[in-house]
């Protein structure tokens, strides 16, 4: 009997640090701050992207598209983990559990490309500005951020239908704050061993594969930042690429570790933890690492909160 069919009528129960009471409050307090500035930051940079005229470059388009990504990626765990914690009764159903699966794979998955994609406009403005308009039209940009959200979701079809077929023989109780392929494999009763090589197999390609370009693309453009002459020209270089190689850093150190070993080397309270970096803390420092690094969007900002102060008088 496959688990769709015999988890149909069946709810499961995320534990989380259930085993941990006298953590619940800290971490509600946490997670409901970390949701708050995730909101705040990602649909600021959001609306100064759009409103602002200076910002209507590929660079601003595809961070707006993270920040866009962002907000629906943390949306997908947060509240429901914050109704968790808060409630005695930690459930959710079945159909839930595959919807969360599914968004918050896509949304990873997409996430891990866009980024790539971001590192490739980098190269291009920094190692070949004369051809910057022409490689980076709009259709070319449109193009790439349609790839990386149908590569994603494709991506998440692929992984959640083999992770969901796995028999799990009556077992609900789910070690982790949602549902995420290695906490359910984990519940299976059968042996992982083949499913594991085929998700790791995607693994390689959703992560490894982009952070191997991200890498090459930052390596040429080290490259041709030293050989600016102008000490200013290199700090405005570096500033901007510096905070990309933040975010990748964070997002896929954790995410590598996650999911390129087999669930069962993974330390069962480390394993949580690290899943809180890539899925919840990452997103919620994208907007500061950009704004804060980023002269265009502090001024951007610094328009957008005289516009409001404005219209409220």
């Amino acid at each position: 009997m496959n688990w769709a069919n015999e988890s149909s009528l069946r709810e499961f129960v995320l534990l989380g640090f259930s085993d941990k009471p006298w953590l619940q409050k800290p971490l509600f307090v946490l997670l409901l701050i970390s949701y708050t500035t995730t909101i705040f930051g990602n649909v600021s940079i959001m609306m100064v992207c759009i409103l602002d005229p200076k910002l209507h470059t590929p660079m601003y388009f595809f961070l707006a598209n993270l920040s866009i990504l962002d907000l629906c990626y943390t949306t997908s765990t947060v509240p429901h983990m914050l109704t968790n914690i808060s409630h005695n009764k930690k459930t959710i159903s079945y159909a839930g559990c595959v919807a969360q699966l599914i968004t918050f794979l896509a949304l990873g998955a997409t996430e891990c490309l866009l980024l790539a994609v971001m590192s490739f406009d980098r190269y291009v403005a920094i190692c070949r500005p004369l051809h910057y308009v022409v490689i980076m039209n709009p259709w070319f940009c449109l193009r790439m951020i349609a790839f990386s959200w149908f590569t994603g979701f494709s991506n998440s079809v692929l992984q959640s239908s083999l992770t969901l077929n796995m028999p799990r023989c009556g077992r609900q109780e789910v070690d982790h704050f949602f549902c995420e392929v290695p906490a359910l494999l984990k519940l299976s009763c059968a042996d992982t061993k083949p499913i594991v090589a085929e998700l790791f197999f995607f693994s390689v390609l959703i992560l490894l594969i982009p952070v191997t370009l991200i890498r090459i693309s930052y390596g040429f453009i080290a490259q041709a930042v030293l050989r600016i002459k102008s000490a200013e020209g290199r700090r405005k270089a570096f500033g901007t690429c510096g905070s990309h190689m933040v975010v990748v850093s964070l997002f896929f150190g954790t995410s590598i570790y996650m999911y390129l070993q087999p669930p069962s080397s993974t330390s069962k309270d480390w394993g949580k933890i690290i899943s809180l970096f890539y899925g919840i803390f990452t997103p919620m420092l994208n907007p500061l690492i950009y704004s804060l690094r980023n002269k265009d969007m502090k001024e951007a900002f610094k328009k957008l909160m005289l516009l409001t102060f404005y219209y409220k008088k």
